[in-house]
């Protein structure tokens, strides 16, 4: 798995850096950081970075590509980039070149209402909590034809999309489809979990990057914090802390990058898959509930304040846990995976992983 060692995630980091500093972007109280950093993101390719070349696309390895969103969790990215590059990947299953500009995908839920599409090629439907639905100029559907499933690009103007806004104050928003005609479609063989079990790889990748990022600031903010005459990192209650806090980064780094390798070796099917990325979906989401509560412990009152950057990353994390099915939902899909095959099939799998 691509972690920091690769050209393209070092460039990812520096260019977050540069153009998406957390403590930056509060003091400005503007939204104007996010066009350029767009125009670079799209200028390097990373926005299109799972189409392949011949659509058009940059061609970028799964697991490198996994390492550009850990990266994107390590600044809490404020931008459509997991999402335009997952809605990418889906467009690629069909074939089909993604556009310029940012994208999401339809549905973000596996228990939402299923969106038909018609004969005509004619989609139907709503699906709620889509990730920046309202900042994006086109979506990834992927719906119910008459046979089988099917993706369709679709324009954002020819939907409707309703106000809404997810737990770190980005887009989260209710898109309809009142027999609209996409731009193309095309059928594919993608199920609704599919969809799903890559969203999950894709949200404990942004998870583990969060968290790397609020043991980097817990650190050097209990070393820099004098309480009673001391560094309060001398007390034991905050080491203990701290180190508790460095014990769920460490699992929700692992996971997510297995998961993310597994995805990269044999594609979002097969019993590994499966397992994989319900793991990961379940001890990231754990893991960003724990590391959120210490890493504000540690801050105490400032890391709740607009002007610190500590609530930026610990409301998206947090909000991330719910995007293509929450721990509780992958926990069902997990135990059922489970009981269904038995341990026959089940110590073989594990036992290779």
């Amino acid at each position: 798995m691509a972690d920091t060692d690769s050209f393209i995630v070092d460039m990812a980091d520096r260019m977050f850096a540069d153009l998406a500093d957390l403590q930056t972007i509060i003091l400005s109280r503007s939204d104007a950081w996010k066009q350029r950093l767009w125009a670079e993101l799209e200028q390097t390719g990373l926005t299109r970075a799972w189409v392949p070349e011949a659509l058009g696309g940059a061609g970028a390895p799964l697991d490198e590509a996994f390492g550009v969103l850990r990266a994107a969790g390590r600044a809490a990215l404020a931008a459509p980039l997991a999402e335009t590059m997952l809605a990418g990947w889906l467009l690629a299953q069909a074939d089909m070149a993604a556009p310029a500009g940012p994208m999401t995908v339809v549905p973000a839920a596996p228990d939402a209402a299923p969106l038909r599409m018609d004969a005509e090629g004619r989609l139907s439907g709503s699906a709620r909590t889509i990730p920046f639905g309202a900042q994006a100029g086109h979506f990834a559907v992927l719906a119910h034809g008459p046979d089988g499933m099917a993706v369709a690009l679709v324009r954002a103007a020819d939907a409707k999309v309703a106000p809404g806004s997810g737990l770190g104050g980005d887009p989260a928003n209710t898109v309809s489809f009142t027999a609209v005609e996409p731009v193309q479609f095309a059928p594919v063989d993608i199920a609704i979990e599919d969809l799903m079990l890559m969203g999950a790889v894709v949200r404990a990748q942004q998870i583990a990057g969060a968290l790397e990022t609020m043991l980097a600031l817990s650190v050097r903010y209990a070393m820099d914090r004098v309480a009673f005459e001391k560094p309060i990192s001398k007390f034991q209650a905050v080491q203990h802390n701290l180190a508790r806090l460095g014990g769920e980064v460490a699992a929700a780094v692992a996971v997510a990058a297995s998961a993310a390798d597994t995805v990269s070796e044999t594609g979002v099917r097969g019993d590994a898959a499966l397992l994989e990325a319900a793991s990961a979906r379940i001890r990231a989401s754990e893991a960003a509930g724990t590391g959120s509560a210490i890493a504000h412990q540690v801050h105490g009152a400032i890391g709740f304040t607009d002007e610190h950057v500590l609530h930026r990353l610990t409301l998206r994390a947090l909000g991330w846990r719910d995007d293509f099915g929450n721990e509780t939902w992958w926990s069902v899909r997990l135990g059922q995976f489970v009981a269904t095959g038995g341990d026959q099939r089940l110590w073989p799998l594990l036992a290779s992983r």
